[in-house]
């Protein structure tokens, strides 16, 4: 295409655009961009502390919580009561991880359940179900053969903990 001679080859629109989109592209850049490197949280109690593992790890916009079993808060020891006692301590462990890390319950999206013996299913369910209605995190269940402190489950999550949320 040829451009009359008195125009010159920049026309004043595209002089117009350019310097604009120069503007917005120098805004975007100016932002602070999130860290893409994971974040890794130990656990504030000096008890849990000393073991090897980080209570949560944040990668982007979500959370990882570590396995949780029924230990009382700030010991290494079950709660009495069976699996029923240890599956409600082990979902208020998690409760209590999620909420210092800016999330929270109905923020998680998977679930991974380990059980000592899988005829504790339906005592666990009961259990869930008190703190997950409607909408039901994805959720994995395996037995298995030996957990932590001779616990009789473990449960580990991940939720959503968008930026905005920090």
């Amino acid at each position: 295409m040829l451009m009359p001679a008195n125009r010159g080859f920049f026309s004043p629109a595209f002089l117009i655009a350019t310097a604009l989109l120069l503007l917005v592209n120098c805004a975007t850049a100016a932002r602070p961009r999130p860290s893409l490197a994971p974040e890794f949280f130990a656990s504030p109690d000096p008890v849990l502390k000393t073991l090897p593992f980080s209570e949560a790890v944040r990668a982007g916009d979500f959370l990882f919580v570590s396995g949780q079993i029924g230990n009382a808060p700030g010991t290494l020891t079950l709660v009495p009561g069976g699996v029923s006692a240890e599956s409600k301590q082990a979902l208020e462990n998690i409760k209590s991880v999620l909420d210092r890390h800016g999330s929270s319950l109905s923020q998680v999206v998977k679930c991974s359940v380990f059980l000592a013996d899988m005829q504790d299913w339906p005592a666990f369910n009961t259990v869930y179900r008190q703190y997950f209605t409607a909408r039901f995190p994805a959720r994995s269940a395996l037995g298995a053969n030996g957990l932590a402190l001779g616990a009789r489950v473990e449960v580990e999550c991940t939720a959503f903990a968008p930026a905005a949320s920090r």
